[in-house]
């Protein structure tokens, strides 16, 4: 394993190898973080490759901020803005690669994050993060919202059907489909979101945004992730309508879910999505290899991997619905 020096003396050839695209700070940017960096503090730097979704508050002013969530392989900070709060991450390089996320270059099994109860004091800006013994500087950067070949790209046919066999199981009906925390049924908020898709509906999938959202456990409710999925398809895959039906999703977020989950419900209403959501759009267009891509969203989280899965292929379906119309 290479050496912390090693690896900050070389964040060009690091991010290369880490499959990580490079997006050059520009040189304004730059002096203006060094000019806002808070004094020295007795804590260890740390390189990150930062997404460019949370580059204006890492750029920013110093910022007051407190622990979400403290895990092995992530920590997650609520910072004070003056739009109210946001949401920012500190992530192992073997967590899901979240749009508000600084992802360090070490796994979790290497400790980099050392666990901080909730409401513990942070700092977000002046060009890093410090939590707990941590000062986290962007060594690199990259951009969650993934390049298309085109504003309406076509997909490939054998490719959607791969992701629809891996999703649901060759032969298997939609409508056995199901997600842990989200009720069943032909009166359930998934029934009617099938409903809404065969009829190319999009106010009617909106209204089964109001059932979704906040629905099922953990800091990311399942029926949030099926939203973010189809939110974030709708506006990747160019459908018209896509910002009003997203503009409409995240209004109902508001005091219905967690923190985390509506940050991340805004990073997808813009296109922002986490790199194994980004791999997959990525080989249903013949960019990249499209089994692994699956693969590796489908094992993303408990629930959340399945349910943005589910909400790309409601995505699919309503753009190709509409097109046809």
């Amino acid at each position: 394993m290479r050496t912390i020096d090693e690896l900050t003396n070389s964040p060009r050839g690091r991010a290369a190898q880490a499959g990580v695209p490079l997006i050059p700070l520009p040189r304004e940017s730059a002096q203006a973080t060094v000019r806002t960096a808070p004094p020295a503090r007795a804590a260890t730097a740390v390189p990150a490759s930062a997404s460019t979704g949370v580059a204006e508050m890492l750029r920013g002013p110093i910022r007051s901020a407190r622990v979400l969530m403290s895990l092995p392989a992530a920590v997650y900070l609520s910072v004070s803005t003056e739009r109210g709060n946001d949401v920012v991450g500190v992530l192992t390089s073997d967590a899901a690669r979240l749009p508000l996320g600084c992802v360090l270059f070490r796994p979790s099994n290497g400790r980099p994050l050392v666990a901080l109860p909730t409401g513990a004091p942070a700092e977000v800006g002046g060009g890093r993060i410090i939590v707990g013994d941590l000062a986290v500087s962007a060594a690199a950067w990259w951009d969650p919202r993934p390049r298309l070949p085109h504003s309406r790209p076509a997909l490939l046919p054998e490719g959607v059907r791969q992701l629809r066999n891996a999703l649901y199981g060759e032969g298997v009906p939609h409508s056995a489909f199901t997600l842990p925390g989200l009720p069943t049924g032909p009166g359930g908020p998934l029934a009617a979101l099938r409903g809404a898709v065969r009829r190319a509906d999009l106010d009617a999938a909106l209204r089964t945004a109001a059932r979704l959202i906040g629905l099922g456990p953990g800091l990311t409710p399942a029926g949030d992730d099926v939203m973010a999925g189809t939110m974030a398809g709708l506006v990747l895959l160019g459908h018209p309508a896509a910002e009003r039906f997203a503009a409409g999703v995240y209004s109902l977020a508001a005091g219905r879910t967690t923190e985390l989950s509506r940050a991340l419900l805004r990073h997808a209403a813009a296109g922002r999505v986490s790199g194994e959501y980004a791999a997959v759009l990525q080989g249903l267009v013949g960019e990249r290899p499209l089994t692994p891509a699956i693969a590796g969203l489908l094992a993303t989280g408990s629930t959340s991997g399945r349910a943005m899965a589910l909400g790309l292929c409601t995505a699919i379906d309503l753009v190709d619905r509409t097109t046809r119309r």
